[in-house]
């Protein structure tokens, strides 16, 4: 059974950094793309960076220069480097990843990790 597991959420004041870690475990045969989404309270979940299994990234353009996503293939985890963090950055972080088993090719979501910057 895959499972993604996030962690390194919390509260930080404005003008801070978190770093939000993505583990993956379970019998996979190799993940692709992986990102990071977020929704806040009466909004839709939304992109926040993705990166290829080659290392490209694509950030939305409310973070870009503020935040850098990583991943790590040997351990099957991605990261979220957050830094100068905004109230509007309060909201609970999904990692998201196409990950192949012996059987199927899929995307799987973690539970997700509530981020709130607030003084």
């Amino acid at each position: 059974q895959v499972q993604l597991v996030e962690s390194g959420g919390g509260l930080v004041q404005p003008g801070g950094s978190l770093r939000l870690s993505c583990a993956a475990s379970g019998s996979i045969f190799s993940i692709g793309f992986m990102g990071w989404y977020r929704q806040a309270p009466g909004k839709q979940r939304e992109l926040v960076a993705t990166i290829t299994s080659g290392g490209g990234t694509n950030y939305d353009d409310s973070v870009k220069g503020r935040f850098t996503i990583s991943r790590d293939n040997v351990r099957k985890a991605a990261y979220l480097q957050m830094n100068s963090l905004k109230p509007e950055d309060t909201a609970v972080y999904y990692c998201n990843a196409l990950i192949t088993t012996r059987t199927i090719e899929r995307s799987y979501w973690g539970q997700g990790t509530q981020v709130t910057v607030s003084s």
